[in-house]
């Protein structure tokens, strides 16, 4: 939830706590609020049995991070770094699985792809997909191929004039000539 919208939620929560404060029921709380009955119940019981304070912000929501401030500082340098410094030579690219990996080498904490991706974007980074070339790839050969055999093999397209933009119906067994192709295919269902 976005930062906005926890904002949002708190001060819905607080509205309802004044309107519990002036005798309002739960149901006309919901009403006027509109948020579930279920809900209003919820944050009636709360502020009935622990004060206004209860429907406060709780801080945001999800598994906190498993690594300190001070390892975050060092994993974002790291990144910094590059993938280079830390064994990955083939090209300079921070993907989800490298910072994973990362993680768990330097810090002992085992994190998944997508949860490397949302630590990444916590620290300002985001995750770059390689790109897919062979290494022998001979670029002056590709582009003549592409420029004298992709031409010869490449069938041409249809002429213009031999498309038709008329509806098409499927035509009666009956009506069509007995020596045509196919006139014996069709047979009626049952």
């Amino acid at each position: 939830m976005t930062a906005a919208g926890r904002q949002r939620r708190e001060t819905v929560r607080m509205q309802a706590a004044e309107l519990f404060e002036q005798k309002t029921k739960p149901p006309e709380v919901a009403r006027r609020l509109r948020v579930s009955l279920k809900s209003a119940y919820q944050w009636h019981r709360l502020w009935r049995d622990r004060g206004r304070e209860a429907l406060g912000s709780r801080g945001p929501s999800g598994s906190r991070c498993r690594l300190s401030p001070r390892c975050l500082e060092k994993l974002a340098g790291y990144l910094e770094q590059g993938p280079a410094a830390h064994g990955w030579v083939e090209d300079q690219v921070w993907t989800a699985a490298r910072v994973a990996t990362l993680t768990g080498t330097k810090f002992h904490v085992s994190y998944s792809v997508s949860g490397a991706t949302r630590l990444m974007h916590r620290l300002g980074f985001s995750p770059q997909v390689p790109a897919r070339r062979v290494a022998e790839r001979d670029e002056q050969a590709v582009t003549a191929w592409k420029e004298a055999t992709w031409a010869e093999v490449k069938e041409p397209g249809r002429p213009a004039e031999a498309t038709s933009a008329s509806r098409t119906r499927p035509g009666s067994p009956d009506g069509r000539p007995k020596d045509e192709p196919g006139a014996g295919a069709a047979t009626p269902r049952l």
